[in-house]
């Protein structure tokens, strides 16, 4: 027979967490413990949501291949550009970020490609809009 202790020692430790209100204080929280905050839960939530763009295969390569790097700065504009083109309604924004070119998929926030100054390519197809962010 298996007896789920719930992390309590002895069964007086359990009673006085039950009597007390202190339900939960002993053991960890898990996602459906009915012990846990709203504001827990809610700035929980509110961490996985935060906006921020995923980058394609390609783009990764071309960012290795290019020796291009973002400074915290410049990824938060590129997160800013993505949103303020999905929100204009675009699909396929080239999203300028100081001489960095990015090709973004909005509905993904995906980074799709890049291209930095030095590129000998200087012509962007299949967009729907651009942003300079």
């Amino acid at each position: 027979m298996k007896i789920n202790s719930n992390g309590y020692s002895s069964i007086e430790q359990a009673a006085a967490a039950l009597l007390n209100g202190t339900q939960g204080s002993t053991r960890k929280k898990t996602e459906n413990d009915p012990g846990r905050s709203f504001a827990e839960i809610l700035s929980e939530k509110t961490e996985e949501l935060k906006p921020g763009v995923v980058f394609s295969k390609h783009a990764a390569e071309r960012l290795s291949d290019r020796n291009i790097s973002l400074s915290d700065a410049q990824l938060d504009r590129l997160v800013k550009g993505t949103i303020e083109a999905g929100d204009k309604g675009i699909n396929s924004s080239l999203v300028m970020v100081d001489d960095l070119a990015f090709i973004v998929n909005t509905r993904a926030n995906t980074v799709v490609t890049a291209m930095d100054p030095g590129s000998d390519k200087n012509v962007f197809t299949n967009i729907d809009g651009a942003v300079i962010a």
